[in-house]
């Protein structure tokens, strides 16, 4: 039977759980069953990862961009039924919002049998002006007339999608975004980091990983590094990522005199050896789908405080693995690090405990699920 040909669409190849998630799934599909191909814009730090995929055909779309642009949308959508004529794809799989939109319609208009959407967090809500979000819901409903099957990464995703009416509860299931357990798991390097960096060995080390974007508040981190600082003079806090925050985040490290002790390296490839120098892991978030930096510190041993918004009650178990506070409450966030900080018993058992119950998680049942997903499709469709 020859395989089934499947195409992934994602808007661009950034840093960040859903770009990770796409391109593990399209490198680990099964060959003597799938297909594979890609569509993505034409930049993104993980583009040359797409590149090196030997056995992935690769398009490259110079329109596709995130922010909304008619004329280059246009575009877009063109470069994209051009791909899809050129490999022909039985199931178009899409991710974010306007891959998802523009992905979806492409699809339908080239007549492609099965057409999924991944929900990785919505790209909407109540931080942006309500025509914004109103126009960005209806766009979602209209390109769920054309989708087949949701993909949600949390539970509370897939709750929020049904209440908001983009789909009924039958046509969504669950599929957790896969982590690479074994490779946190057995994390080094840590303090190499921490000499290059300039953090004492030995220094208490607060750790965010996040795109400096709105919908990730990075500058809630930086709050926090504020209210922990003279409370505890030997901690360091490293906020790594990078994006179009950064000049107001480091205005804001200057103005509360972190200099020295709040550290922004950008984006940094060796994640492992960052959970290995951490002593706590947060996330400010104002909305998530599934964080996977909760889980991969998780992996790592190491505790964590979070806000508790959309997929990320999935992940931590208050109390248990790390602690939980409600969205938006900065002293909350500040409060339980400043408690692991303190407390060397805390922090062990939180440890101790965090590996229970991840492998849900694992990359490997990511990647499983959705080819299970996608056998079940093509019968349906009449493929297989």
């Amino acid at each position: 039977m020859r395989p089934l040909r499947v195409m992934h669409a994602i808007t661009m190849l950034e840093l960040g759980g859903a770009q990770r998630n796409t391109l593990d799934t399209v490198a680990s599909l099964d060959r003597r069953e799938f297909a594979v191909a890609l569509t993505c814009a034409s930049q993104g730090e993980l583009l040359p990862e797409a590149r090196a995929l030997a056995d992935v055909e690769l398009f490259e779309l110079p329109h596709l961009r995130r922010e909304v642009r008619p004329l280059a949308d246009m575009r877009a959508l063109s470069e994209l039924r051009r791909a899809m004529r050129r490999f022909r794809p039985e199931v178009v799989h899409t991710h974010c919002s306007k891959a998802g939109i523009l992905g979806r319609l492409a699809a339908r208009r080239e007549g492609v049998p099965v057409v999924i959407h991944s929900i990785h967090g919505f790209g909407f809500g109540p931080h942006q002006p309500s025509l914004v979000r109103f126009a960005f819901l209806t766009a979602e409903r209209l390109a769920s007339r054309w989708t087949t099957t949701f993909v949600a990464v949390s539970r509370r995703n897939l709750e929020e999608g049904v209440r908001l009416g983009l789909f009924p509860a039958s046509r969504a299931r669950v599929i957790r975004s896969g982590v690479d357990l074994a490779s946190f798991a057995s994390h080094r390097g840590g303090n190499a980091l921490r000499r290059e960096l300039g953090i004492p060995v030995d220094a208490p080390l607060v750790v965010q990983i996040a795109c400096f974007k709105a919908q990730k508040a990075p500058e809630r981190f930086v709050e926090v590094a504020a209210r922990l600082a003279s409370g505890f003079p030997a901690a360091h806090f490293l906020l790594v990522g990078d994006g179009a925050l950064r000049r107001r985040l480091e205005r804001l490290r200057r103005e509360h005199g972190l200099e020295g002790r709040l550290h922004l390296p950008g984006w940094r490839r060796d994640v492992p050896a960052i959970y290995d120098a951490a002593t706590v892991v947060t996330l400010t978030s104002r909305f998530e789908g599934l964080p996977r930096v909760l889980v991969e510190a998780l992996a790592a041993g190491v505790p964590v405080v979070a806000m508790a918004v959309d997929g990320v009650n999935e992940v931590v178990r208050d109390r248990e693995n790390g602690f939980l506070v409600p969205p938006d409450d900065v002293a909350g966030v500040a409060e339980r690090v400043g408690e692991i900080l303190r407390d060397g018993a805390l922090r062990s058992r939180l440890s101790a405990q965090a590996l229970e119950g991840l492998q849900e998680f694992g990359r490997e049942a990511m990647v499983r699920q959705q080819e299970e997903l996608y056998r079940e499709l093509a019968c349906q469709a009449g493929l297989r």
